[in-house]
């Protein structure tokens, strides 16, 4: 089972980006943002030339089929790589590999918006959207691009507060380093889904013997070999066991 939505992607240099892929309602926000962005352009343009004639008819015209097509294009190159909308929702648009987006991809995602729109109002591009974990488009699967939030993603927080203890055996270096890992995800997973993946670890917890209740949960318990590892060991913690780091 997936449990988070993270989208991973690796740069042409082998290092590895966590990307977190934009849902059908942060996008869409956006687009009504825009959408009444690129209105009230339109209807300022409509109220200065508007007794132009046919001139006035003309440049409404330009002007409609600019802000349709390229108002996305051009602020999805800037350094922002967003349209006001998109960074109102905290979005970006990348690359599948996570680098910046180019022109050519930017023209196609915009360009293909009419094939996302059939049968109406984007009925293809939602129906994509939902489909994929992705959240794609037809235009972004085309293009090879992807909506993102642009904030960081923090695989791992703090290690929660608990009392020291030693394992039951020593640890290999990679044990310790998916002990760490876990204790830093408590914020992001279920108090149940926690305490799940801490009874995977029983072998190592040992006897408790430390002066913690026997009924405390494995997650408590493996906290504290996670505050071992990473050296807050108190003077009443446990002796037995030991680590290698």
């Amino acid at each position: 089972m997936r449990l988070d939505t993270l989208y991973t992607a690796e740069t042409p240099e082998g290092i590895a980006l966590s990307l977190r892929p934009a849902g059908l309602m942060a996008r869409g926000l956006a687009y009504l943002i825009d959408f009444a962005i690129r209105l009230g352009i339109f209807i300022g343009v409509a109220i200065v030339v508007g007794m132009l004639g046919k001139m006035g008819v003309g440049v409404m015209l330009l002007s409609y089929f600019f802000l349709e097509w390229f108002y996305p294009v051009v602020f999805e190159l800037t350094r922002a790589a967003a349209t006001p909308g998109k960074r109102m929702m905290g979005l970006r648009v990348v690359m599948d590999s996570g680098l910046p987006v180019t022109p050519a991809a930017a023209l196609t995602r915009n360009l293909l918006r009419a094939a996302d729109f059939v049968p109406s109002f984007y009925g293809a591009g939602i129906v994509s959207m939902l489909w994929r974990r992705d959240s794609k488009r037809l235009g972004d699967l085309a293009a090879g691009t992807l909506v993102v939030f642009s904030s960081q993603v923090s695989l791992h927080g703090d290690v929660p507060p608990a009392e020291p203890r030693a394992p039951a055996r020593p640890l290999s270096p990679r044990e310790q380093m998916a002990i760490v890992s876990w204790a830093g995800r408590a914020t992001r997973l279920t108090p149940e889904r926690f305490d799940e993946l801490a009874r995977i670890a029983e072998p190592v917890l040992g006897p408790d013997a430390s002066g913690v209740s026997s009924d405390a949960s494995a997650s408590q318990r493996l906290l504290g070999v996670a505050q071992w590892v990473l050296g807050r060991r108190g003077a009443s913690a446990p002796t037995q066991g030991g680590t290698t780091r």
